[in-house]
C-alpha cells in the first residue's frame, strides 16, 4: 500500500492547524501564520457530490469522513449523491453557481461529468476528485485524485483467491457503466490463473441479488468463488451461497458492520479495504490547504488509500471502528 502521500498530507494539515499549540521556535515556525491560513472557522464552503445511492453503507463512511474534517477545520460541508450521471452533473452545476470553494466529485461515469467538471474548473472553483476515474483526474483539470488504484486492488484480490483454491469466479457488478468495478474484475481476472466471469446485478435490489447468484451458482457448479465490489451485495452473496448449497468462497471489495462480522465467521475469506472514510476526510482537508495556503498534493499522481486487507486476523479490531461509522 502506498501511503505516503497520505501521510506527507496529513502532516501538512497538522502543521496547519496545530502550530499555535508548539509555541515560539522549533522547525514549525516556518509554517504560514495563523492570520494567512485560518482554516479554523473559515468558513470555507465545500461540496462533495457522489454517485453513491442514498443509504449505501459505503458512501455513508465517505460522508461521515468529510463531515470530521470539515468540522475540524470550521468548514461548511454538505454531501449528494445520485447515481445517474445525468444528475449528478446537475447537482455540480448547482455548486458552481452556488459558488462554493471547492468540489469532491467520484467519477463512476467521467465522460458523463466531464462538462459539468469543466465548468467548476472554468469557474476557478478547485476540484478533487475521489474513488473513481482516476485516469481522468488530471485532465479533466482536477488538482488531485484520493481513491485506490482499482486495477491493482483487483490483482491483489486475484491472488489471494488463487491461494484459497479458487479457478472459477463470478465477479458481481452492481453498477452499470461503472469503469472502477470492470477494472476490479480484470485485475482479479490477472492473476486468479482460472476463469472470471461477470454477472451483472443492481445494487438497489438485494433480493433479486441472492436469487441471480444463487441461480447462477446452481445451474453451474465449476464456479468455486464468488467476488462481490459492494459489502452489502457480499451480504446478498453470502446468503446466495447458502440457499444454493454451494461450497463456493467469498470475498469482498470494501467494508461495513456486517461484513466484518461475516469475516469472522467465517463466511467471507476477505475485504479489500480501500478505507473510505480518508476518500471523504483527505479531500476536504486537500481543499481546505489550498485555499488557505495554495497547497497541491500528489505532484500529478494519485492519493492512494488502498488496498489494504481485512482478514479474520484482524476483523475483531475493525469491527468497533466499522461500527463508529469510520471504516
Amino acid at each position: 500500500m502506498r501511503r505516503t502521500p497520505i501521510v506527507l498530507a496529513l502532516l501538512g494539515a497538522l502543521a496547519v492547524t496545530g502550530c499555535s499549540a508548539s509555541g515560539a521556535g522549533g522547525q514549525q515556525s516556518a509554517a504560514p501564520p495563523a492570520s494567512s491560513a485560518a482554516p479554523q472557522g473559515s468558513g470555507a464552503g465545500f461540496a462533495v457530490i457522489t454517485h453513491g445511492a442514498p443509504g449505501d453503507s459505503f458512501w455513508d463512511v465517505v460522508k461521515n469522513g468529510a463531515e470530521a474534517a470539515g468540522k475540524q477545520y470550521g468548514a461548511r460541508v454538505t454531501y449528494q449523491g445520485d447515481g445517474d450521471p445525468a444528475k449528478q452533473s446537475q447537482l455540480i452545476d448547482q455548486a458552481v453557481s452556488e459558488k462554493v470553494d471547492g468540489i469532491v466529485v467520484s467519477m463512476a461515469n467521467p465522460d458523463a461529468l466531464k462538462e459539468a467538471i469543466g465548468k467548476a474548473v472554468a469557474a476557478k472553483i478547485p476540484v478533487v476528485t475521489i474513488n473513481s476515474g482516476a485516469e481522468s483526474s488530471k485532465e479533466f483539470g482536477a488538482i488531485t485524485h484520493v481513491g485506490q488504484s482499482e486495477d491493482v486492488a483487483g490483482r491483489g484480490a486475484g491472488e489471494q483467491l488463487k491461494a484459497a483454491g479458487v479457478t472459477k469466479l463470478l465477479c458481481v457488478i452492481h453498477e452499470a457503466g461503472n469503469v472502477g468495478l470492470d477494472q476490479r474484475c480484470k485485475g482479479a481476472e490477472e492473476t486468479l490463473g482460472g476463469t472470471v466471469e461477470r454477472l451483472q446485478v443492481d445494487v438497489s435490489n438485494l433480493a433479486d441479488v441472492t436469487s441471480k447468484v444463487t441461480a447462477k451458482l446452481q445451474s453451474d457448479q465449476q464456479v468455486n468463488g464468488v467476488l462481490s465490489l459492494n459489502p452489502a451485495i457480499a451480504i446478498a452473496a453470502r446468503d446466495a451461497i447458502k440457499d444454493a448449497g454451494s461450497q463456493a468462497k467469498l470475498a469482498t471489495f470494501d467494508l461495513s458492520a456486517d461484513v466484518v462480522t461475516a469475516i469472522n465467521d467465517g463466511e467471507v475469506l476477505f475485504a479489500v479495504d480501500q478505507q473510505q472514510y480518508l476518500q471523504g476526510y483527505l479531500p476536504i482537508t486537500f481543499l481546505n490547504l489550498y485555499k488557505a495556503n495554495l497547497n497541491t498534493v500528489g505532484g500529478g499522481l494519485p492519493v492512494n488509500t488502498g488496498p489494504g486487507f481485512v482478514t479474520k486476523d484482524n476483523a475483531s479490531q475493525v469491527a468497533k471502528l466499522a461500527e463508529a461509522g469510520t471504516r
